[in-house]
């Protein structure tokens, strides 16, 4: 186990517990129903797992393939390759991945510009594209020679364009207010004013600048090396998975969108190649039960980049005040 400082909240295992845990997997050799596999971390390769896997079981997908970039997963190498040879490897399991989708369904499949247009043509093949989201991942110090790449895309697909499910409603943001317009009345118009400022309710666009990307003293944070945030995922599920839906990830890495459909009241089911990474998955699922909260999210709304941490910490100000003030009245 690795020697961590004091603050840091990354996850780590015990030998108990990653035997424990590692009893807890699906190692699949034969075909799955929905029962076998709802709620459940399966362990092995996509590409042969996805054919043991029932039809049309999923109400959502989200897949987070390796990006076309050489890269070190807990000991196994995904080297950069050609175009041609990248979307061998998609070939290799997307089109059976969309036959896990209810009709419905709705699916996002995440890259950077390494890959974004070889997923476009993917997705396009299978299904309807209905959208592009570009997410904002400030992280890093960037690059000498060339732009920061503090951007990843994730393409919206689905089966029918006529017949999917989407909440807009449940994945408003709050945003401080700039210009607190009035009106006739001098009434505040479309914003509210809160004992930290105004903020109004905005409905959900396709480019993000709200994610914070997991580091050293989140709780969700692991050592996977393309971890996304839970609050990414907590907006793709309530928009597109319905209460009590199913969430399936083919390449589920530390288990970030089980956990979120978890703690957002979804059933889920991921596949892992790695079992470490799998393990870790279970224990953050475990850990859902004691604490189902989401950096980010809070009383059915997002809040913009550090605006709840900060009205968190005046609330706490204030009441350290008024414990105070208490305290020195005679």
């Amino acid at each position: 186990m690795k020697h961590r400082a004091e603050n840091n909240r990354t996850l780590q295992l015990t030998p108990a517990e990653r035997e424990r845990f590692s009893r807890q997997l699906i190692r699949c050799r034969s075909s799955l129903g929905l029962e076998e596999v709802t709620n459940r971390t399966l362990v092995g390769d996509i590409v042969e797992v996805v054919k043991m896997l029932p039809d049309s079981f999923a109400d959502m997908i989200f897949i987070d393939p390796p990006y076309n970039l050489t890269k070190n997963y807990n000991g196994t190498r995904f080297n950069s390759r050609s175009e041609e040879e990248y979307m061998y490897f998609l070939r290799s399991w997307f089109p059976q991945v969309c036959r896990l989708l209810k009709p419905g369904g709705s699916l996002y499949l995440c890259g950077d510009w390494h890959n974004t247009a070889m997923l476009q043509q993917i997705m396009s093949e299978h299904l309807t594209i209905l959208n592009r989201i570009t997410w904002q991942r400030e992280k890093g110090r960037g690059a000498k020679k060339n732009w920061k790449n503090a951007m990843e895309d994730i393409w919206f697909g689905v089966v029918d364009p006529k017949k999917y499910y989407f909440d807009a409603a449940a994945v408003k943001q709050k945003r401080r207010v700039l210009a607190p317009y009035k009106d006739k009345e001098g009434k505040p118009k479309d914003w509210t004013t809160t004992e930290t400022g105004k903020f109004r309710l905005t409905c959900p666009s396709n480019f993000w600048d709200d994610i914070t990307v997991p580091y050293w003293s989140m709780r969700e944070n692991t050592d996977h090396p393309t971890q996304k945030p839970e609050k990414l995922l907590a907006k793709l599920i309530l928009a597109s998975c319905p209460p009590e839906g199913l969430v399936f990830d083919p390449f589920l890495g530390s288990g970030t969108t089980s956990v979120t459909a978890k703690k957002l009241g979804r059933r889920y089911c991921g596949v892992e190649i790695d079992e470490e990474y799998a393990c870790w998955a279970e224990k953050r699922l475990e850990m859902a039960d004691l604490d189902p909260s989401i950096q980010g999210y809070s009383n059915g709304v997002f809040w913009e980049r550090n605006t709840l941490t900060t009205q968190k910490r005046d609330r706490k100000r204030e009441s350290a005040l008024l414990l105070n003030d208490c305290q020195l009245q005679p």
